[in-house]
C-alpha cells in the first residue's frame, strides 16, 4: 500500500528522512475507495477494525465488511437527496459505524463534519448553520437527542435526523435503512467524483476564545497522516493500534482513522461510557496493544493507579499529543514500562508538524523535531528567522508556492479569515517554542499564555512540569494573574493527587518545590487548589478562561 504513495518508505536517518520524504498524490484520491477497498479487493480478509464496550459488546470488522457496510450506507444516502457537496455532522463519540458512515460520505463526496457528544442545543445549532448541514446522525444518548430536537427549529437546512443504535420517531434507524441495500456503489465519474482537491472534512476548532472556525481539509489530507501513524505512532500491518480519542476530534484522524489504515494496521477502540484509567490498563493487557497513543491527562492518571500490576509487555511503542507531555511523567512511565513516550505535536490544522521519530532518541520535555511534510521555522516579532536556544513562533512556511499534504486548506466559507491564515504563504500557530543545537523543539507556551512578570517571560510550560513532578499535583496550569506592583505574577491552578487536601504548608511546599527544580523568579506566588481544571471541548486547557476571570476578580 505505501509503495503506491511513496516512492520511498525507508530512511537511513532523520536527515534522511527530511529531505528525501515524498508523497505522490492521486489527482482523484479517494481515501474510501483507494485504501479501503483497496485493501478489501487485494486481502480480503484482512482486519480493520476490532470494537469494544463497557457492555460485554464486541465486534471485529474486515476491510471487506467496511467495503460492503459502506456501500449498502451510500446507497442508502444517495436515495435520502444527499450528493457531493452536503454536509453531514457525525455525534457518534467511537461507535463503530463512524467507520463506516465516515467512508461512505467520503466515497460520495459528501463533506463529514465530525462533532462531540458534550455539544448544547446552541452549539448544535451554530454549526449547521454556519455549514450548511443537510443530515445529522446521532448515537442514541438523551442529552444528544434532547440538544438536537431542541435546535432543530433553528437548522433550516438540516432535513434528515438519525439514529445509529436506537429508535425513536422522526428520526431514521441507520441499521433498518442500510439492511436491504446493495453492497455494490460503483466509484462516481463525471462531475459526482471527487478530487483531491475538494473539501472533504471540516473540523470545528476547540478555540478557548471566540467562536469556533471551520477547518477544512481536502480529499489529500488523509496522505500527509502517513508520517503519523508510519513514523510517529510506527504503528504494524496487520497489529493493534489504539489512539483514546472521541470521533469528535483531529486527534480521531490523527489515531483512528486514515495513517493507520493506510499502514494497514488494525485501529482497537474502546468505547467507554466514560474515563477509568485502570479499564484502559487493562483493555491494553487484554488485547495485548501494539502500539498507543493517549493524550498526557490520561498518562498521568494511568500513573495515579499500580501500573506494575498489569502487563504491558506486548506495547511496542507509546506516544502522546494534545498538550506537551511533561519530563516526570515520561520519566516514571519509562521506569514502570521500561520504554519511552514519544511526543507529537501539531494542531486540528494539520497531521503531527513536529514529533519524535525512529531515527533519534526522545527527550522528555521536547517536542521532538519537524516533520518533512511542512517547511517548519521560528520566526521572532519581526518575522525573522530565530536563531538557536531564540524564543520565536512556529510557523508553517511557504504553503502556497508548495501546499503541505496535510495541511488545511481555509475556514469553511470564510475568505476574509482564510487570507489571513495563510494569504502571507506562512502559517503562523501562534505556539512559542525554540530550538537546540541539536534540532530538537521546546515548547514555551500560547502566544497569548506567556507571563510578563518584572521584565521576564515565563513560558508557562516549563513551570508546569516543575510542578507535575511533585507527587501531590496531578494536573495544572500556570497562568498570568494581575499584580499592581509587577503587572502580572505567576498563578498555578492545582488538581491535587489522591491523598492530598489543601493547605498553607503544601502551597509553601510546592512553591519551594518549583524554586528548586527552575529559576526561582518562576514560581508560583498565587496557588488554587481546584476539582478540575477548565478545558475546552477538546480536552485542552482553558488558561484564556481562567486568566479572565482573574481579571474580573481584581
Amino acid at each position: 500500500m505505501l509503495e503506491r504513495f511513496l516512492p520511498r518508505v525507508e530512511f537511513d536517518s532523520y536527515e534522511d528522512f527530511k529531505e528525501n520524504y515524498k508523497v505522490v498524490a492521486p489527482e482523484n484520491f479517494n481515501f474510501g475507495y483507494d485504501v479501503v477497498d483497496y485493501w478489501a479487493d487485494t486481502e480480503k480478509d484482512k482486519k480493520a477494525l476490532v470494537w469494544c464496550d463497557d457492555h460485554d459488546h464486541e465486534y471485529t470488522f474486515t476491510f471487506s465488511d467496511i467495503k460492503k457496510l459502506s456501500n449498502k450506507t451510500c446507497n442508502f444516502l444517495k436515495r435520502s437527496g444527499l450528493k457531493k457537496g452536503d454536509v453531514c455532522l457525525l455525534i457518534m463519540r467511537q461507535r463503530y459505524e463512524y467507520w463506516i458512515i465516515a467512508t461512505a460520505l467520503i466515497k460520495m463526496g459528501v463533506i463529514v463534519i465530525p462533532a462531540t457528544l458534550q455539544l448544547t442545543k446552541k452549539d448544535v445549532a451554530y454549526r449547521a448553520n454556519a455549514a450548511g448541514v443537510k443530515m445529522i446522525i446521532a448515537i442514541d444518548d438523551p442529552y444528544v437527542i434532547e440538544q438536537i430536537e431542541l435546535a432543530k427549529p433553528e437548522m433550516p437546512t438540516v432535513k434528515y435526523t438519525g439514529l445509529v443504535n436506537g429508535h425513536k420517531d422522526g428520526w431514521f434507524d441507520f441499521h433498518k435503512e442500510i439492511e436491504n441495500e446493495s453492497e455494490v456503489f460503483d466509484r462516481p465519474v463525471g462531475l459526482e467524483a471527487t478530487k483531491g482537491s475538494d473539501i472533504m472534512q471540516i473540523y470545528f476548532t476547540s478555540g478557548t476564545t471566540g467562536m469556533p472556525k471551520m477547518v477544512c481539509h481536502n480529499y489529500y489530507h488523509p496522505l500527509g497522516h502517513i508520517v503519523t501513524a508510519k513514523y510517529w505512532h510506527q504503528v504494524q500491518e496487520n497489529k493493534l493500534h489504539l489512539t483514546n480519542s472521541d470521533s469528535g476530534w483531529a486527534k480521531f484522524g490523527w489515531g483512528k482513522i486514515y495513517g493507520q489504515w493506510i499502514c494497514g494496521a488494525t485501529i482497537f477502540t474502546y468505547d467507554m461510557d466514560k474515563f477509568q484509567a485502570t479499564k484502559m490498563l487493562e483493555m491494553i493487557q487484554k488485547y495485548k496493544i501494539t502500539t498507543f497513543c493517549v493524550p498526557p491527562t490520561i498518562y498521568r492518571f494511568m500513573l495515579q493507579e499500580d501500573v506494575a500490576a498489569y502487563d504491558l509487555s506486548s506495547v511496542e511503542h507509546f506516544s502522546t499529543a494534545g498538550e506537551p507531555l511533561n519530563p516526570d511523567v515520561v520519566l516514571r512511565w519509562e521506569k514502570f514500562t521500561g520504554k519511552k513516550i514519544y511526543s507529537g505535536f501539531g494542531q486540528t490544522e494539520g497531521t503531527v508538524l513536529i514529533a519524535d521519530f525512529p531515527w533519534f532518541e526522545p527527550i522528555p520535555g521536547a517536542l521532538g523535531k519537524p516533520a518533512p511534510i511542512y517547511n517548519i521555522k521560528l520566526v521572532n516579532q519581526d518575522g525573522k528567522e530565530c536563531e538557536n536556544g531564540e524564543e520565536g513562533e512556529i510557523v508553517v512556511d511557504d504553503v502556497n508556492e508548495n501546499p503541505p499534504v496535510g495541511l488545511f486548506v481555509g475556514y469553511y466559507k470564510d475568505e476574509e479569515q482564510t487570507a489571513k491564515a495563510l494569504g502571507t504563504g506562512r502559517y503562523n500557530l501562534k505556539d512559542v517554542a525554540w530550538r537546540d543545537n541539536d534540532g530538537y523543539y521546546w515548547f514555551v507556551g500560547r502566544h497569548d499564555d506567556v507571563i510578563k512578570c518584572s521584565g521576564y517571560r515565563i513560558g508557562p510550560f516549563e513551570v508546569e512540569s516543575a510542578l507535575i513532578e511533585h507527587p501531590a499535583v496531578v494536573e495544572c496550569a500556570i497562568t498570568a494573574a494581575p499584580d499592581p506592583v509587577r503587572g502580572q505574577v505567576v498563578k498555578a491552578t492545582i488538581v491535587l493527587a489522591k491523598g492530598y487536601e489543601p493547605s498553607d504548608a503544601l502551597t509553601k511546599e510546592l512553591q519551594e518545590h518549583v524554586k528548586k527544580v527552575t529559576a526561582p523568579y518562576k514560581y508560583p506566588r498565587i496557588v488554587e487548589y481546584v476539582a478540575e481544571l477548565p478545558k475546552t471541548l477538546g480536552g485542552k486547557i482553558k488558561r484564556a478562561q481562567i486568566r479572565n476571570e482573574d481579571m474580573n476578580k481584581a
